[in-house]
């Protein structure tokens, strides 16, 4: 059966379920949206191969603003808004007057007289990303309600302190291209040297979150001083009783024992990400300068928590899938020998977040779903 196939045979109900709506954690949808979403990903990814239209959205603007440096998602946000027949608007937040004290409910109220759709990527200070998207979502909101137009304005988190939703949805499908039902599977989430700078937690913490959803077996591995948030930790410890497991280590090599995927990872010391908050809020720019040196001191502690041949040779029957969001530290986070390996590994890992912004902007855009594309079929294949 095709992916659009699959996407037939589902409740006609279902896509429309999703329509009008943001994403900006993928704990806030239920494992059934999830799976809706995953159906017009495949779908969308199919027609693209194929070479079938997906101009599902013509002459909309898709705005998105990011306040820290991307590739990948970027360049997707920007590729599945041309796809779609939207134009992308992308713009760098330091541009924006947010700095000078514009209140994020008057950046979303200003966007949202333009905007058609938003993502947004707010990702370096703990407690800020995840809230400001809320409130630039609100800002839309409310503009939208006071001036009656009619416009649905989906905002997607494109990573931010708390989850980074579009790489492990990207993450998910690629693991089922290569496994199928995660049910049992054994999946090692670890910490990773880097000496470039202190990364943010939210990869882990959407990789903990979502994973554990879907039965899989899922370690935890960093150094002691690398702990993610409370609140995250209680959503994987609460998400894996619904078949499936949650641990937590300090050792990489016990993490890598007979572990089917392996996602080794850098992020900051928790501390420190703590002491960046205050900082920031004091526009204090030496004193981040000076946390992040502190952080990459305390990372260089830990030189051996490395990828390499050794501890892939740990894993089930030292065959492991390897993962990453990109861009990796190789020789630090990872060896040049395992990369080069899996180099089309995570490339093709990294192509499916282009369908997954498609997805979220096709659902949340277009009523009867199911329908608009069985016509751009039909238009395909006549």
């Amino acid at each position: 059966m095709s992916a659009f196939d699959s996407l037939l045979s589902l409740d006609r109900s279902a896509p429309d379920a999703l329509v009008g709506r943001s994403m900006l954690t993928t704990q806030e949808w239920t494992v059934d949206q999830l799976d809706t979403l995953r159906a017009v990903a495949r779908t969308l990814a199919e027609f693209d191969r194929e070479g079938v239209s997906t101009a599902l959205c013509p002459d909309e603007l898709a705005w998105a603003v990011f306040f820290d440096q991307s590739t990948r998602t970027k360049s997707a946000w920007a590729g599945a808004a041309a796809r779609l027949g939207m134009q992308p608007v992308i713009v760098d937040g330091s541009s924006t007057q947010v700095s000078h004290g514009e209140t994020a409910l008057e950046t979303g109220a200003m966007l949202g007289m333009n905007a058609h759709a938003m993502g947004i990527r707010h990702d370096l200070i703990l407690g800020e990303g995840n809230t400001f998207i809320r409130d630039v979502k609100a800002g839309i909101d409310q503009y939208l309600d006071a001036t009656a137009d009619a416009r649905r304005v989906p905002v997607v988190n494109l990573q931010c302190d708390v989850d980074h939703p579009t790489q492990s949805m990207a993450d998910l499908l690629w693991l089922e291209d290569n496994f199928g039902d995660l049910a049992d599977r054994r999946i090692t989430v670890s910490w990773a040297y880097s000496p470039s700078y202190a990364k943010p937690l939210s990869v882990p913490q959407g990789l903990i979150t979502l994973l554990t959803r879907f039965g899989a077996h899922v370690t935890l591995a960093h150094p002691q001083g690398y702990q993610l948030t409370d609140d995250t930790m209680a959503s994987a410890v609460g998400n894996a009783e619904g078949g499936g497991s949650f641990r937590v280590v300090d050792d990489m090599d016990e993490a890598f024992a007979g572990a089917d995927i392996v996602y080794p990872k850098s992020w900051g010391a928790y501390d420190l990400m703590l002491e960046r908050v205050g900082a920031n809020a004091a526009g204090d720019t030496e004193q981040l300068e000076a946390i992040e040196q502190r952080a990459l001191d305390r990372n260089a502690e830990h030189t051996d928590w490395i990828c390499d041949e050794r501890r892939m040779a740990l894993t089930a029957s030292g065959e492991a899938l390897y993962m990453h969001c990109l861009p990796a530290d190789i020789g630090a986070e990872v060896s040049p020998g395992v990369m080069d390996l899996h180099k089309v590994n995570v490339a093709r890992q990294a192509n499916w977040k282009v369908y997954v912004v498609m997805a979220l902007l096709a659902a949340a855009k277009v009523p009867d779903l199911a329908d608009a594309l069985g016509h751009k079929h039909q238009e395909a294949t006549r």
